[in-house]
């Protein structure tokens, strides 16, 4: 009994860092993306750049986003409960997946006015963009590309999918900054419809990374077997111990950022219960300490034949 309630704490110290972590990382986005979207709507309207006024929407985006990725992570840290006695891991693919629709949609707008816009013809109305909306674009790829990074960072270390869709939705954000820069930079060489070109092609930017996202997160949901190189390391290190003599069987499954593993062993048929579940737990017990990703293991002890 005393073993479980050590084991508890550690899990629980591990779910407050990893959620203390997210608040931190996203809390400092969020601050980010504000700045960032109300320069760059800014610089859209004084400097008339469509392509700047879409990429100031796109930024806008990922403050609603990051408010989906932080809601999400505090719902997948929360302890089981009678309802769900696996855990709440799951809720973060939800959040992941309400994310990629959001960019989908908003990237679906931005690309909608630019077709309009080409597809109208009239390209000696469309306004030059000023030079401020060239510095602003400027701004956003490195001030994204650098969210980009640290909020990778932050998700490869605590293994959140929710935090590393919303990195991605930054570097999303990056790429459409300088299809916004070039599309500016056209514009001002004299070619207005760059600027409305630019916008369409961050839509397809912003198309490809929901898709990623999307995907991500269905795979997560539909209990997938984790990489085989996983499941050759798990095996390898159970066969390591002496008393196994085989292995009849082994699956894993992904649940949420977490895996679950069910294996079946070979040992001594003259072994007693007693002895036979001693091997079992301490295997158990063994993957538990060698593997942090796995939250859970059911190990059964077939007789050697």
């Amino acid at each position: 009994m005393e073993k479980n309630k050590i084991t508890t704490k550690k899990e629980a110290v591990t779910e407050n860092d990893f959620q203390r972590v997210a608040n931190k990382v996203s809390l400092i986005t969020i601050i980010g993306n504000v700045l960032l979207s109300l320069i760059k709507l800014f610089a859209g309207i004084i400097a008339h750049s469509s392509a700047m006024i879409s990429d100031a929407v796109h930024s806008a985006s990922d403050v609603f986003s990051t408010i989906v990725v932080i809601i999400g992570i505090r719902l997948a840290s929360k302890e089981p409960d009678k309802e769900h006695p696996y855990g709440h891991e799951r809720l973060e693919c939800v959040a992941a997946i309400i994310l990629s629709m959001v960019l989908f949609i908003t990237g679906l707008g931005i690309g909608t006015e630019a077709l309009n816009k080409i597809l109208q013809g009239n390209y000696s109305s469309l306004q030059i963009p000023g030079m401020l909306a060239l510095i602003a674009a400027i701004i956003s790829i490195l001030s994204k590309e650098g969210m980009y990074w640290y909020t990778r960072h932050y998700a490869k270390k605590i293994d959140s999918g929710a935090l590393m869709a919303d990195a991605w939705h930054h570097r999303s954000d990056a790429f459409s900054s300088i299809g916004a820069l070039i599309g500016i930079l056209g514009a001002r060489l004299g070619v207005p419809i760059m600027d409305s070109i630019a916008s369409l092609v961050i839509f397809l930017f912003i198309a490809k990374a929901a898709f990623d996202i999307f995907k991500d997160a269905i795979d997560k949901m539909v209990d997938r077997s984790c990489d085989e190189e996983t499941e050759k390391q798990i095996y390898d290190f159970v066969m390591k111990n002496e008393n196994v003599l085989g292995i009849d069987l082994l699956q894993t499954r992904i649940f949420g950022n977490k895996i679950y593993v069910d294996i079946e062993i070979q040992a001594d048929a003259s072994y007693t219960l007693r002895e036979a579940h001693s091997i079992a737990e301490s295997i158990h017990d063994d993957i538990e300490k060698n593997f942090p990703k796995v939250k859970h293991i059911m190990v059964h002890v077939n007789p050697a034949m």
